[in-house]
């Protein structure tokens, strides 16, 4: 089995205090380090950014239903004014002088989801750990002291306060709608911090509590003061009185969305006061149990040099950028991606946005929305290969709820764009834009910069989800009836030239003309892919789940022959748009979005049972380059590993690592987008594992820097939990378990004469197939 180096980040100073200037053109200026140095904690309902400093600890709070609605025509960064805002933020003033402190260490442990920060001062070292639990919903900090490795009596003593920032009656300029109230107060036990949002009016709740062992514990207007204790720990949690549900989404009123809804401060209470009747060791158990049940499934070893392990993250981040390759920091970044989607995206929580649950900005870059041209589906490309199928569980839960509104949209967009295909309303399938919010979503029309094919990339995540889990309930009650919704929706948005039925009103998301407006066509590849990538599931699901007497089924059976979703150009190219002919025919040469590849990733219809297609792709992705933003880059890199060239996909990966990774190794797209470190653990994991063909393909793209190595819990479609062991570039010994019951079929040069722990049957001299039960496992050894 793999065995996997510790996995932990760590610095020896704090994260700076002097203003940032990136984003002060647009009045965002956070205190510095947040962006590049500080610390992710989080549990989908909230998230913290730890800062690690010394005479004042700065812990940064959002959550991500505290936002602001998007004020078209007022001046913005990205998609518009608004969107996720920060929640606020925790001090913690310790008394002790910055420039006294020696032997500083702060870092984040990703083993154990847990930051720590440690240093000397007048002869004890104190010592913090922060944990955000997913199952008591709260952040713990946790203060000791120690001398010469013994605990020490009566050295704690600080003081803790909260703050809601940008209290004014607008978000950027007067009259925007989009200001905040702070109505914060102390009780005899608490701090509550307390406000109004005033775009939809959210009521946001924050409460902080501390326990001390010995010592007092005092609590006032100014804070919570902890004096001479052996031990402190202090206890917060959040909420808001949104509710996500198909009413906020209908309900047209930016001031009435919540209104029904009850005020945050009954549940926050009880929630703060359940956690608090536990020690910190209870609740930190009950927190890492759950977080490794998640977490330690999938281990990986490319090989490392263990004196990297000594190195601050930043400098290794330095010296990757300086061409000094380091297999731990790519492990590492890899890990850490899976961590971030664990801390960003959990059942009854919220999904994550283009920054996961983070920000400390009142107007966010691009609102910090769910981008759908996209970001927002990348940000779910690593939750089925990668083992971590329930993290998908809290976008499905946001679709439910926007779902009824997208069929209005859909509704709108046939009656405007195609009158003469309109059903009787909510009859016309559904259908979104590209910004959203979870308030929102954004609708589409026949001059937007992304096709209707956007609704099917959304969809394709429903597919996918199944594929990996097996999971037929959720087919037949979840992914069908919105596969099937969508595909009714692009039936009706076809018209017929030449034979072929395409997308009258197509675009290739934002691809531009040389004066800046989109490019309007018919029948990209982008949204003809996607249209083919829909029926396709549609007939597909229903097969599976015995449907036949739908007549759409009859519609989508006369259309999907068709589509024709690739076309190849005079240079060999995938075309982007059918009436190119050279490649960088129309549209920007090195343009950021690969749309016209989505059929070989994140679809499947470009593989390698398509020799010719697959060839094209690697003549578009060659002359697309590599150097780009940040999710662009990993979206380049999950493409090369379908070509099953593992160098040119490594290559990625480095570039990621030198020209896009920050500090904190946060994605930098710039700014900060956490999309590009999603689209990276993708990216990795089909380096290492495919199944889109049909079988489990082993190395499928293994470059030849990790030649030697190991890997353990990827998944294959149809929940096959995998594991391998490789040396020289070749498999020595394969490992999988079936999660649910179903045939397998691998392929590998020679597995035909492997050593295999149970029947199989032989189909090639390079391919076998296993009947495998729930819960069975098999051994092959080459």
């Amino acid at each position: 089995m793999t065995k996997q180096a510790p996995l932990r980040l760590w610095y020896t100073a704090p994260a700076p205090t002097a203003c940032e200037t990136d984003f002060a053109w647009q009045k965002r200026q956070p205190l510095a380090g947040w962006e590049k140095w500080s610390l992710p904690l989080g549990n989908s309902y909230f998230g913290t950014s730890v800062f690690g400093r010394i005479a004042v600890e700065r812990v940064n709070v959002t959550e991500n239903s505290f936002s602001n609605p998007f004020y078209w025509g007022v001046p913005h960064w990205g998609t518009g004014n608004g969107g996720t805002r920060t929640f606020g933020n925790l001090y913690f003033a310790t008394g002790h002088e910055t420039d006294k402190a020696e032997n500083f260490v702060r870092d984040l442990t990703l083993d154990d989801a847990a930051a720590h920060v440690s240093y000397d001062y007048e002869g004890i070292t104190y010592r913090r750990e922060y944990i955000v639990s997913y199952p008591d919903r709260v952040l713990a900090v946790h203060f000791t002291a120690e001398k010469d490795g013994a605990p020490v009596s009566g050295k704690i003593s600080l003081t803790a306060y909260t703050e809601i920032p940008f209290v004014r009656g607008y978000c950027i300029m007067e009259g925007d709608g989009g200001g905040r109230t702070d109505e914060s107060y102390a009780t005899s036990d608490r701090l509550i911090m307390r406000g109004v949002g005033l775009g939809y009016m959210v009521t946001q709740e924050g409460q902080l509590r501390a326990k001390a062992v010995g010592g007092t514990v005092s609590v006032s207007e100014n804070g919570i003061r902890v004096e001479n204790a052996n031990e402190a720990t202090f206890y917060f949690t959040c909420g808001t009185n949104y509710q996500m549900e198909a009413r906020v989404f209908l309900e047209s009123d930016p001031h009435k969305k919540l209104a029904p809804y009850a005020d945050p401060h009954e549940a926050v209470t009880e929630r703060l006061d359940k956690a608090c009747e536990m020690s910190y060791a209870e609740l930190y158990a009950r927190h890492i149990a759950d977080y490794r049940s998640l977490f330690d499934r999938v281990k990986l070893n490319i090989g490392y040099d263990e004196a990297d392990l000594m190195i601050p993250t930043n400098i290794l981040v330095t010296r990757y950028k300086n061409e000094s390759r380091s297999a731990y920091l790519e492990t590492l970044y890899y890990q850490y991606g899976r961590y971030l989607l664990i801390a960003s995206s959990r059942p009854g929580g919220y999904p994550a946005t283009l920054q996961g649950t983070w920000t400390a900005y009142d107007s966010s870059p691009w609102g910090s929305d769910y981008h759908h041209n996209i970001n927002v589906q990348m940000n779910y490309w690593p939750s089925g290969i990668a083992n971590l199928a329930e993290c998908f569980l809290p976008y499905s839960e946001y679709a439910k709820a926007y779902l009824p509104k997208a069929k209005r949209i859909a509704d709108e967009y046939i009656a405007n764009a195609y009158p003469e295909n309109l059903s009787s309303k909510g009859e016309n399938g559904w259908a979104l834009g590209t910004a959203a919010l979870l308030y929102c979503i954004t609708g589409t029309s026949a001059k937007d910069h992304s096709g209707p094919g956007t609704g099917a990339f959304t969809s394709l995540l429903f597919w996918d989800h199944y594929t990996y889990t097996g999971d037929t309930e959720y087919l037949r009650e979840v992914a069908y009836p919105i596969l099937r919704d969508m595909s009714l929706f692009l039936s009706k948005v076809l018209v017929e030239k030449d034979g072929k039925l395409l997308v009258k009103y197509s675009a290739s998301p934002e691809q531009q003309n040389p004066d800046g407006s989109y490019y309007q066509t018919m029948g990209c590849a982008f949204d003809q892919q996607m249209v083919y990538e829909s029926h396709r599931r549609v007939l597909e699901s229903a097969d599976i789940l015995g449907i036949t007497d739908d007549p759409l089924l009859d519609v989508i059976r006369a259309q999907i022959d068709r589509l024709d979703p690739v076309l190849i150009g005079l240079d060999g190219q995938i075309k982007e748009f059918r009436e190119e002919e050279h490649y960088g025919d129309i549209g920007e040469y090195t343009h950021r979005h690969i749309s016209h590849l989505v059929g070989l990733y994140p679809a499947t219809i470009i593989n390698k049972n398509t020799p010719e297609w697959l060839e094209g792709a690697k003549v578009s992705l060659t002359k697309r380059s590599d150097k780009s933003t940040g999710w662009a880059a990993a979206h380049r890199l999950c493409a090369w590993a379908r070509t099953g060239l593992g160098n040119r996909a490594y290559d990625l990966y480095y570039s990621m690592l030198k020209n896009n990774t920050l500090p904190n190794l946060w994605d930098d797209h710039p700014p900060f987008q956490i999309d590009g470190n999603f689209g990276a653990v993708a990216g990795v994991s089909e380096m290492l594992l495919q199944s889109q063909a049909g079988y489990i393909d082993f190395l499928a793209a293994l470059p030849d820097v990790w030649k030697d190595g190991s890997f353990d819990g990827l998944v294959a479609r149809g929940n096959f939990v995998c594991g391998c062991d490789f040396a020289n570039g070749k498999v020595t010994e394969m490992r999988i378990t079936a999660q649910a019951a179903g045939k397998c079929r691998v392929k590998y040069a020679g597995i035909a004469n492997a050593k295999i722990s149970a029947p199989v049957a032989v189909l090639a001299e390079d391919m076998i197939e296993i009947d495998m039960g729930l819960g069975a496992s098999i051994t092959i050894v080459l």
